[in-house]
């Protein structure tokens, strides 16, 4: 997917919460659109595993990688199919 196709969705106003798919078959939701920075050639992801403020960790991911984004229902379920690669 492209970067540009990506940000959008941070960019949404108001913001929805999305889940990205990568090709290696992992997840990572997308609360806010602070959790991820989205450049030309690499996204970053920040996990927060225990619900805190800071951040776990971080996952980085080549956009290329990225198959598709579906927004998040407030359950935490998989809303719709927004985009696919």
């Amino acid at each position: 997917m492209r970067a540009n196709e990506i940000l959008k969705h941070t960019k949404k106003e108001p913001f929805r919460p999305f889940r990205v798919f990568v090709s290696e078959g992992a997840t990572y939701d997308i609360r806010h659109p602070e959790m991820i920075l989205v450049t030309q050639t690499e996204i970053a992801v920040a996990i927060n595993r225990n619900g805190g403020e800071v951040p776990f960790e971080m996952a980085y991911c080549d956009p290329i990688h990225v198959t598709r984004i579906e927004y998040i229902a407030k359950n935490g379920s998989s809303a719709s199919r927004k985009s696919k690669r």
